[in-house]
């Protein structure tokens, strides 16, 4: 199963940013995100995002 951008801001809806690529890991595993999704989490180009749509678009950058 592919994890999409979509899919990633639905599980992450209420975080507050900016926040962290640790903090997107930590919250990942604190509310049972996958093995995939979490590795994807870890991937992310940049150390910390400001808002949403700038996390959706690193994640554009992992398709």
């Amino acid at each position: 199963m592919t994890v999409t951008g979509v899919q990633l801001q639905e599980y992450l809806a209420g975080l507050d940013y900016p926040v962290s690529r640790e903090d997107l890991v930590r919250w990942g595993q604190e509310n049972g995100a996958s093995t995939e999704m979490l590795q994807m989490l870890r991937a992310l180009p940049a150390e910390q995002f400001d808002s949403p749509v700038e996390l959706a678009e690193a994640m554009n950058t992992l398709a």
